[in-house]
């Protein structure tokens, strides 16, 4: 029985059949792609963003300099201060886990792990004055400020008035019919 087919040779068919895969392959990403593109973001947007980052990196800076200024050894080196604060910090948020991690890396450059005792506890102190998790600048301030101190205390809440005695109110005066 004769082929209906032409005869090709199956070197040819298979080197046809490799190119149209891989055309197709190749236009398969483009087409999973959304038919409508996003513009991209103005430059006005990115331009508070990196200024906001540039007045950022000098304030870390001159913590970490200070951190190294107030405390002597190894908890004052750069590293320690960072990973050591966030550790503290992941440990307030119940992130155990990361904090473990990042508590790895700590006692892999030596830092003190007493260091990140002391902190937490001096931040427990602190818990009334973090009112919730949304408030990260408190967080991290009151971070650094037992990092740098462990010792701290929190501000002192303002003392009650005394409560006076329930005096008599005044007796009204009789009215005039």
């Amino acid at each position: 029985m004769r082929r209906l087919l032409p005869t090709y040779s199956s070197k040819a068919t298979r080197q046809i059949a490799i190119a149209g895969l891989a055309v197709l392959m190749g236009l398969s990403p483009a087409a999973a792609q959304s038919g409508e593109p996003h513009p991209q973001d103005p430059p006005q947007k990115a331009a508070p963003a990196a200024a906001e980052a540039a007045k950022e990196a000098p304030r870390k800076v001159d913590e970490y300099v200070e951190a190294a200024q107030a405390i002597n050894g190894p908890a004052g080196n750069p590293e320690c201060v960072w990973l050591g604060q966030r550790v503290v910090n992941l440990m307030w948020r119940d992130d155990m886990d990361t904090a473990f991690r990042h508590l790895d890396l700590y006692d892999r450059f030596g830092c003190p792990g007493g260091h990140i005792q002391a902190a937490f506890r001096c931040l427990t102190k602190f818990a009334d004055t973090i009112d919730d998790l949304k408030q990260t600048v408190i967080l991290a301030k009151t971070v650094h400020t037992c990092w740098i101190n462990p010792a701290a205390q929190p501000p002192a809440a303002p003392a009650a008035a005394p409560a006076n005695p329930a005096q008599p109110a005044p007796a009204a005066a009789p009215a005039n019919k």
